[in-house]
């Protein structure tokens, strides 16, 4: 098996990937924040890594996918205010959202969804032992995490800690400076601020967890002490994983993730300025799903390798229709030509572009998940394919082959072939086909007014008709 190779964003170069043990990958990629709909910047983060555990599966490996849900922080309890509703009560209308519309976008569900506030036990725990090891203290019912004292902190996003500490400086209040020993210490438990903030019971008094401390938890409970690959959006390397990073080895004394990957932004605009909700700029995907078709959104955000930047605009959602649109051409060329009574016959060339497309495939795939070289790959079979449907005499054999591949190809872009391809009876089928037979007894005739007349009419009812010399085809427009 060709070896896949990884950008890591800790060694900042492409490595070959190894997991801790074969055939197996644990995985944990940061899930959403549940106080609002998913926007298609988050979707695209959540569609790059699907397409990543997509492609290891089609390469036989067995992954244990973990993302989570960030069911509790300022941002739901301000809005669970706003709402004059509970933040269990936000989190759970959000959670059903987002599992709705990562269905419509053909998202394969994680292996597993924890919620931070099904595990507080387990993070008070954890950040009891950080305070035993020496790496946190309590001040007036928070706790930090001393920043400091981890000798890699700032090593995943190449931070100078000294710049940051200035940083830190000037964006804490001096209530807040009080209380941490140093300005790049970070929370991991928060004390509970007014009566009616959500809060639980702990050591160090009533409060919550903070944000960082969550992921630490809930990948090492449910991947391991160490993991092969940890994910999320760029903006999520500081100070998000880089606190991962530091609280886990601090807390378990091993290399915590094997691979760092991080996707690009969506943006929006000729300024390409990245989507986000504090920008006010974003679309979210409930919204767009009630007038784009879920599996060209889809199609567009997977079809950029999952570190380069995707620009979203009409104008490349109607480019990646016209994409699908060439794939659901052949897809029908191929089911129309395998269904006729001509016998098969060998075509070397067909053979041959099969042959060179499965190697280019893998070889694009394995290189970081090159995307953009594995669809050209296919692209360049498509003439090919489409060629030999036309020919008097078919290779029906490598058309099945092809047929097949291009299944289990589209699949890892998470384009089911089947939904592509899928036409539902209509009221008016019997009527089509009323038209057609009379049309082909016009043709027999050489009465060609009337073939065309009635090719017309079927024009109006949008419907187009080939003629092809396996007999005449009509597909709905």
């Amino acid at each position: 098996m060709a070896i896949v190779k990884i950008y890591n964003t800790l060694t900042k170069t492409k490595e070959e990937f190894q997991p801790i043990r074969p055939g197996q990958i644990t995985m944990y990629v940061c899930g959403p924040t549940v106080y609002n709909y998913i926007h298609i910047g988050n979707a695209r983060s959540a569609i790059a890594f699907d397409t990543i555990r997509r492609y290891f599966e089609f390469r036989g490996y067995h992954v244990n996918f973990v993302s989570n849900f960030t069911d509790v922080d300022d941002k739901m309890i301000n809005e669970a205010r706003r709402e004059k509703t509970t933040v269990p009560e936000l989190a759970e209308r959000y959670i059903k959202a987002y599992q709705e519309d990562t269905a419509a976008l053909n998202i394969e569900p994680a292996t597993k969804n924890p919620r931070a506030t099904h595990e507080i036990t387990a993070i008070i725990n954890f950040i009891k032992q950080l305070i035993a090891q020496g790496y946190a203290y309590e001040a007036d019912g928070d706790v930090y995490y001393h920043a400091k004292k981890f000798a890699h902190y700032g090593e995943l996003s190449s931070q100078n800690i000294a710049e940051l500490e200035e940083g830190a400086s000037e964006h804490i209040n001096e209530e807040e400076q009080k209380r941490k020993q140093d300005p790049i210490d970070f929370a991991l438990w928060k004390k509970q601020k007014q009566p009616d903030e959500i809060a639980w019971n702990s050591p160090w008094g009533k409060g919550r967890p903070g944000w960082h401390i969550e992921c630490s938890v809930m990948a090492t409970k449910y991947l391991g002490e160490t993991i092969d690959i940890h994910g999320g959006g760029q903006d999520l390397e500081f100070p998000h994983h880089e606190n991962e990073i530091a609280q886990s080895e601090a807390a378990t004394g091993k290399k915590f993730v094997h691979y760092w990957m991080h996707n690009g932004f969506v943006t929006v605009g000729a300024e390409a300025e990245k989507m986000s909700k504090s920008l006010h700029n974003f679309v979210t995907v409930h919204d767009l799903l009630k007038t784009v078709d879920p599996q060209v959104l889809r199609f567009l955000m997977a079809s950029v390798q999952y570190r380069r930047q995707i620009n979203y605009s009409k104008e490349n959602l109607q480019q990646a229709e016209i994409i699908l649109q060439r794939f659901k051409n052949t897809l029908n060329n191929l089911e129309y030509r395998l269904s006729d009574q001509t016998s098969s016959v060998q075509a070397a060339a067909l053979e041959e572009a099969i042959k060179k497309t499965k190697m280019a495939f893998i070889t694009a795939m394995d290189d970081d998940f090159n995307v953009q070289n594995a669809l050209a790959a296919i692209y360049d079979l498509l003439p090919v394919v489409n060629a030999n449907i036309a020919a008097e005499n078919a290779d029906k054999e490598a058309l099945k082959e092809v047929k097949q591949l291009l299944h289990d190809w589209l699949a890892v872009f998470g384009i089911e072939t089947t939904q592509l391809t899928a036409t539902t009876a209509a009221e008016d089928e019997d009527e089509i086909a009323a038209l057609i037979k009379e049309r082909e007894q016009a043709r027999k005739n050489k009465d060609w007014a009337k073939s065309d007349q009635l090719r017309a009419q079927l024009k109006e009812m949008g419907i187009t008709v080939e003629d092809t010399p396996q007999g005449t085809r009509w597909i709905r427009e």
